[in-house]
């Protein structure tokens, strides 16, 4: 009866013994839990699924929750390391004892099992707990209708419990193979390895530099969105690359080279600290690197997320600047007219009236461009770097859309571009064109403004020219060629429900053909004339999803890496004291004197501490260029408030850094005096 419980009681009186270090480690397993637990259930919530844009949200979450199990899973193995170098020493002396391996493996058993049952009931009750808060939260964000009553998902339940439970079981076999395979001595001194001075790898720190150096690079020239997208993953490999060769390899250069500096070195301070942190830098850097990187990723998430959720109403704005628009192919002579009469009498009937009116026809078609010659490319324009669209109207319809009369000839044209500069002429389709006026600003919004490539808005002379570019670029891109169109675009009167029930009511007409095309059969889909149909009270609902989800992953996973950090940093310190301790005791046995001894401290807390995040932030400055590029793509385009929300994001996260500091800095100087 004895030996049933002696193991569970020694167990948990080395959990209780060792608080220290698995109190932060339980309390950490506990948030991760119950974040997986509410990021799975808000993604399979049936609350969402009648409500329009939640797909984008269920699909952002569930990548989010996946996100946070492969998360957990790395994390906390690299915590358990932490865990074992310091049990090592306890674990040696049990052997040395009397204790076979066999019964060591019976104390981890029972100790991971105490572990694993504490962190999965509690952060699973916390996870219920929260999640009707955490979903009330996230639907007053995306202006959902807050669902009542209270549930507890089994699917989320079963998820996490295995989830977690492989987590711990893996740490267990982890932790056992450690036992098994290392002699009584060397678990007596596992927690003082790496003590030998590392040699200085300089190809690992040329590879580091250039690795940085090329993700910075790619980051800086990258011009077009569409090779952001492609592009910015290489970027962030070879960046993480580089951070790890710099931090492992090149800090040691950087330090040896601090010793070499006679005057820096023989100062108590720096002496101290410099050749400390020589003898175990191959094992901080690996933590310094992990701080570095996770840092960056909590600021660019949460920098990101927030300026899109707080330029959401002004991207809204931007894309859909009327409540209605509607495209036609191709349309026929007097066509416009008649759909615009449909138009006015079906809002009449639903008890609306148009307002800020607007009908024009034009020409769209992307190109690639190389200087000042555009050229059809059938087989990679959509993905090229240099890839552009061109928008043609006649000065006709310019004068229509704003009052002004201009009179072209043939190879002249207006132009306004939103990217790239033109010059004074170009070419296209071995035709070379003048350019009378670049214009300031453009009728034409909307659409226009979603383009993911360097837009040029271009006035032609007449229907004549016009119609030669859609015969040309017909002819280059056959099935692929793109029509005139027509667009008309109005606001309505009412509240957002009223005129999203007259935009179906339109959505119902124009879904059929003219009185006078009724020999095309009506099948009840859209017929080949409408091109495209937007409303953007129906398009706010998908909006709202897409960036209020966006911004709560942000915050979420944001949350879970800056907990992360900080339990990096706190178990970094406290294995530093312990490694230090002695050695401090040995030098005020010398004659160092106990300020000496703090401000030696002072100067490595200092130096190891603000280099990851002195490092995260040139990272950031490095990738400002790109991260406005994909942005772009999401629609935002107001710099000035992506700005305003990294350097928020910086000082936020900066004072957070700053108390993490203080308290640490006071742990390890307890532990080392």
């Amino acid at each position: 009866m004895r030996k049933r419980t002696f193991y569970p009681k020694l167990a948990f009186l080395n959990i209780q013994k060792n608080g220290k270090f698995y109190l932060p480690y339980l309390l950490t397993c506990i948030i991760t839990v119950a974040m997986f637990y509410i990021m799975r259930y808000i993604a399979t919530n049936s609350s969402l699924n009648n409500m329009l844009g939640a797909g984008s949200l269920k699909e952002i979450l569930f990548f989010g929750s996946i996100v946070v199990g492969i998360f957990a899973a790395i994390f906390l193995f690299y915590t358990n390391s932490f865990l074992m170098k310091r049990r090592k020493k306890e674990l040696g002396l049990y052997n040395i004892l009397g204790m076979e391996k066999r019964h060591i493996a019976w104390v981890l058993l029972f100790e991971t099992f105490i572990v694993a049952a504490v962190s999965l009931v509690l952060g699973l009750s916390l996870g219920i707990l929260l999640s009707k808060l955490i979903i009330l939260i996230l639907f007053e964000m995306l202006k959902f209708t807050i669902p009542w009553g209270f549930s507890v998902s089994s699917a989320s339940l079963l998820v996490s419990v295995l989830l977690f439970f492989g987590i711990f079981l893996a740490t267990l076999l982890f932790n056992l193979m450690q036992i098994r395979l290392a002699k009584p001595i060397e678990l007596l001194h596992g927690s003082q390895t790496g003590e030998r001075e590392p040699k200085t790898k300089w190809i690992l720190a040329i590879l580091g530099i250039l690795t940085l150096g090329a993700g910075y690079t790619i980051a800086i020239v990258t011009e077009s969105p569409l090779s952001a997208i492609s592009l910015f993953f290489i970027a962030v490999v070879l960046v993480i690359v580089g951070t790890y060769c710099l931090f492992t390899a090149g800090s040691i250069a950087l330090l040896k080279l601090l010793r070499n500096n006679k005057h820096f070195y023989y100062q108590t301070k720096h002496f101290i600290a410099v050749s400390g942190m020589i003898y175990r830098m191959k094992q901080n850097a690996v933590g310094l690197a992990n701080i570095c990187i996770l840092s960056t990723m909590v600021l660019i998430m949460v920098s990101t997320t927030v300026s899109l959720y707080s330029g959401m109403e002004n991207m809204l704005d931007n894309r859909f600047p009327t409540d209605i628009s509607v495209g036609f192919k191709n349309p026929t002579d007097g066509e416009m007219e008649n759909r615009l009469r449909q138009l006015q009498d079906t809002a009449s009937e639903q008890g609306r009236s148009l307002s800020k009116l607007t009908n024009y026809t034009a020409l769209s078609f992307a190109v690639s461009r190389d200087g000042n010659t555009f050229a059809t490319d059938t087989n990679n324009y959509v993905s090229s770097s240099d890839a552009s669209e061109l928008c043609f109207i006649t000065a006709t319809e310019y004068e229509h859309l704003t009052g002004r009369t201009v009179t072209l000839a043939a190879d002249e044209v207006l132009v306004y571009s939103n990217g790239g500069q033109i010059g004074e002429s170009f070419s296209l389709f071995n035709q070379s064109f003048r350019v009378r006026e670049h214009l300031n600003s453009i009728p034409i919004t909307g659409q226009f403004n979603a383009r993911l490539v360097d837009g040029y808005f271009m006035v032609v002379s007449d229907d004549t020219v016009l119609n030669q570019l859609y015969t040309q670029q017909k002819t280059a891109y056959g099935d692929w060629a793109s029509s005139i169109r027509g667009e008309i675009s109005f606001n309505l009167d009412g509240t957002d429900e009223e005129k999203l029930v007259c935009y179906d009511a339109i959505k119902a007409v124009l879904n059929k053909p003219l009185p006078s095309e009724s020999a095309a059969a009506y099948t009840g889909e859209y017929i080949d004339h409408l091109s495209t149909m937007e409303c953007k009270q129906a398009a706010a609902s998908d909006f709202y999803a897409l960036y209020g989800g966006f911004l709560f992953l942000g915050l979420f996973l944001g949350t879970l890496f800056l907990m992360a950090t900080v339990l990096i940093i706190y178990y970094k310190q406290i294995s530093e004291g312990y490694d230090d301790k002695e050695r401090f005791e040995i030098m005020q046995k010398v004659g160092l004197s106990r300020s000496e001894v703090k401000h030696a401290i002072s100067s490595q807390i200092v130096m190891v501490f603000f280099l990851p995040i002195l490092m995260a932030g040139i990272h950031i400055l490095a990738a400002f260029k790109m991260i406005t590029k994909l942005l772009a793509v999401l629609n935002l385009t107001n710099i000035p408030l992506f700005i305003g929300c990294t350097i928020g994001t910086i000082l936020v996260f900066g004072l957070i850094y700053g108390v993490v500091y203080a308290l640490t800095a006071r742990v390890y100087y307890r532990i080392v005096s």
